[in-house]
C-alpha cells in the first residue's frame, strides 16, 4: 500500500459548482500512519416525522408500534415521557406548535419562524465558528412531505438563532441530488432526454482517471471502492431524473381528474384537503431522498441539517398493501375505511380519533410505517459505506435527534397532546447511553439543554433567568 495519505476532505471537483465527495477509504484512516489518533467530525442532524405517536403505544416498546426500530436499538436511546408543554401557543394546536418545538423547545415565532436555533445549527456554531471546511453544504435540509401553509416549521427541522429557516428545503429528488453534487454548466439547459444519458460525473473524469491510475496514492481495494462509489452517485441521479419524468408525465394538463398523483409545491396540497398517493409512490420517492441524503453524509458534503418524512399534520389519503418481515401489517385505504372524501378522509384522521380502549388499527398501521421509514434512513448510516476513521459508524458518531410533533393526536387537552413527545437520540460518539428506554419524566427543553452541554456548546435554549435542570439520566 502506498504511504501517500488521502484526506475525508479530499474532493473531486469538475466544472462549475460540481463536488463530488469522497468514501471513507483505508488511506484516510489516520492510525495507518504511525498511530495517530483517528478523528471524526462533527455531525448534528435532526430527523422528523409527523403526526407523532401517542404515548400509551410508545410505552409497548418494540412489541407495538416501535418494531422496526428494533434492530437498531443498541445504537438508540429511546425516551419516554418528554413535555414540550411550555411551546403551547394558545388557540392553535401541535400541528403547529408541537412541530415547532422540535429540536428547538421553545413556541414558534410567528408562523413562519421557530422560537430559536435548532440543536443541530447550535452544534455547527459551537464546533465550527468560523464556518464549514470550504466546499461543504452549511445546512442541508430535505423531506418528503405534502402539507402546505405558510406555517413551515410543520416541514423544516434546522433553524437559525433568529428562528429563521437555517436553508431551503429540497422535497424532490432531483433538487437534492443537485444540491449535494451540483449541476455542470454546460449539462444545464440539455432537454430531458439527453439530460438522462449524461451525468454530472462526466465532468470530473480527469480527477478520476488521476485516482484510478498508477499514480493514484489510492490501494486496489481503494480504487475498487472508488470505482464502485461513482457508479452508486451515477445510479442515485439516474433515479432522481427519472422520477422527475415520471411525476411530469403525471402532472400534464390532459390528466384524468382525480388519479392519484405525486406532486410538490402548492399543488400537493390542494386548498387543504388532502391528496390521494398510493404507499409504492410515498415510499419509492422517500428512500430515494433518504439515500441522497445519507450520501451526502458519507461523502463529507453534509455535517448539520434536517430531513422530513411527512409534515407535521400531514393530509395524504394513502392506499397500498403495507409488509413487514415477510407479514401483512394493513392494507392502507384512508378514504375507503374512513368512509370520507377531501380533508376528512386523511389519515391524520386517525391521531384525532385515537382512544386508548380501541384498536386503533389504522393508527398503528401508519405509526408502524413511519417508524419503517425512519428506521430506513437510519439504516443507510450504519453500514460499511457509512464508517468513520475510528472504526465506528456515522450513526453513532452522530447525534441524531428523532421526534416529531405530539404526544397524542386528539386537540382537546393541550397537556396531555404536548406531553408524552417521541424522541430517541443516537449516542453522539459515546456521550449517550444507548441500547434501552428510558422515562426522563422531563421537559424538551432540559433535556436538549444536558444534550448540547455534552457536546462542549455553552449555548443555552429557552430564557436565560431559567434555572437549569440537567437530565443526567442520559449521560453514559
Amino acid at each position: 500500500m502506498t504511504s501517500r495519505r488521502v484526506t475525508r476532505r479530499t474532493v473531486l471537483r469538475g466544472l462549475g459548482s460540481v463536488v463530488i465527495g469522497l468514501p471513507l477509504l483505508e488511506e484516510m484512516i489516520p492510525t495507518a500512519w504511525g498511530g495517530e489518533q483517528p478523528s471524526v467530525p462533527v455531525r448534528a442532524f435532526n430527523v422528523f416525522f409527523g403526526l407523532g405517536i401517542p404515548a400509551p403505544l410508545q410505552s409497548e416498546g418494540f412489541r407495538g408500534v416501535l418494531e422496526p426500530l428494533e434492530p437498531l436499538a443498541p445504537k438508540l436511546l429511546l425516551l419516554q415521557n418528554v413535555d414540550q408543554v411550555r411551546c403551547d401557543e394558545p388557540g392553535i394546536n401541535a400541528h403547529w406548535d408541537g412541530s415547532a418545538a422540535a429540536f428547538v423547545a421553545e413556541p414558534p415565532n410567528g408562523t413562519a419562524r421557530a422560537g430559536g436555533p435548532s440543536l443541530d445549527q447550535i452544534v455547527r456554531a459551537t464546533h465550527y465558528p468560523d464556518g464549514l471546511p470550504q466546499g461543504m453544504i452549511p445546512t442541508l435540509c430535505a423531506g418528503t412531505f405534502f402539507r402546505r401553509n405558510d406555517r413551515v416549521v410543520r416541514f423544516i427541522h434546522s433553524f437559525n438563532a433568529d428562528g429563521t429557516p437555517a436553508a431551503t428545503i429540497q422535497e424532490q429528488p432531483r433538487e437534492l441530488f443537485e444540491r449535494i453534487f451540483g449541476t455542470a454548466p454546460e449539462l444545464a439547459e440539455d432537454d430531458r432526454s439527453r439530460r438522462l444519458r449524461r451525468s454530472v460525473l462526466d465532468s470530473i473524469l480527469e480527477q478520476y482517471r488521476f485516482y484510478a491510475g498508477p499514480n493514484s496514492p489510492l490501494g486496489a481495494a481503494s480504487k475498487a471502492r472508488l470505482a464502485d462509489h461513482l457508479d452508486r452517485i451515477r445510479e442515485y441521479e439516474r433515479r432522481a431524473y427519472e422520477m422527475e419524468e415520471q411525476v411530469a408525465a403525471r402532472c400534464r394538463p390532459s390528466q384524468s381528474p382525480g388519479e392519484s398523483n405525486l406532486i410538490h409545491g402548492e399543488r400537493a396540497d390542494p386548498g387543504g384537503e388532502g391528496i390521494d398517493i398510493t404507499l409504492e409512490e410515498l415510499v419509492s420517492e422517500w428512500r430515494l431522498m433518504a439515500d441522497l441524503y445519507a450520501l451526502a453524509i458519507q461523502c463529507d458534503r453534509a455535517r448539520f441539517g434536517s430531513i422530513t418524512f411527512l409534515s407535521a399534520g400531514e393530509r395524504i389519503r394513502l392506499k397500498g398493501r403495507y409488509e413487514y418481515a415477510g407479514r401483512t401489517i394493513f392494507e392502507f385505504d384512508d378514504a375507503g375505511q374512513r368512509n370520507a372524501s377531501g380533508s376528512a378522509a386523511c389519515s391524520h384522521e386517525w391521531w384525532h380519533d385515537f382512544d386508548e380502549a380501541r384498536p386503533n388499527e389504522a393508527l398503528r398501521a401508519h405509526a408502524h410505517l413511519k417508524m419503517r421509514e425512519v428506521a430506513y434512513f437510519l439504516q443507510q448510516l450504519d453500514g460499511p459505506e457509512a464508517r468513520d476513521a475510528n472504526g465506528r459508524t456515522i450513526l453513532e458518531n452522530a447525534l441524531i435527534t428523532i421526534s416529531t410533533e405530539s404526544g397524542d393526536g386528539r386537540h382537546n387537552d393541550v397537556r396531555r397532546e404536548l406531553s408524552g413527545v417521541f424522541h430517541a437520540i443516537t449516542s453522539a460518539g459515546g456521550r449517550f447511553k444507548t441500547g434501552q428506554t428510558l422515562d426522563v419524566s422531563a421537559e424538551g427543553l432540559d433535556l436538549y439543554n444536558t444534550m448540547l452541554a455534552a457536546l462542549g456548546a455553552t449555548q443555552r435554549l429557552g430564557p436565560a433567568d431559567r434555572p437549569a435542570r440537567a437530565v443526567e439520566a442520559v449521560l453514559a
